[in-house]
């Protein structure tokens, strides 16, 4: 099994270091919300709601690039940054090992 280790960053400021496996092809959203963070995915992953909306703080050159349905969300975001991307669509890989994720979707 190939555990990596995630900082994820609540609307609090408080943040975790977490380890997540990567054999079970799950996404970083499906990660969160198993580790209960406020994530509502109203899609449930579908990339339609970005309810899921992250900002990656650190590692996000790792990270494959956005597809277009994931840009087309992001575009209509108010508080969409250059590191924002959708949890959903993130698989858990171990070139995420070390990545800083900080929740977003309720941010003002």
């Amino acid at each position: 099994m190939s555990d990596i280790k995630i900082k994820v960053q609540d609307y609090s400021g408080d943040v975790q270091e977490l380890e997540a496996p990567t054999d079970m092809g799950l996404s970083l959203m499906e990660f969160l919300k198993a580790n209960e963070y406020p994530v509502l995915a109203t899609c449930g992953g579908m990339a339609l709601c970005a309810t899921c909306h992250v900002k990656v703080e650190e590692g996000f050159d790792n990270l494959n690039d956005p597809g277009d349905q994931e840009m087309d969300q992001l575009d209509i975001l108010p508080n969409a940054e250059h590191n924002s991307r959708l949890a959903c669509q993130l698989r858990l890989h171990p070139d995420m090992d070390g990545m800083m994720v900080r929740l977003a979707a309720d941010e003002e």
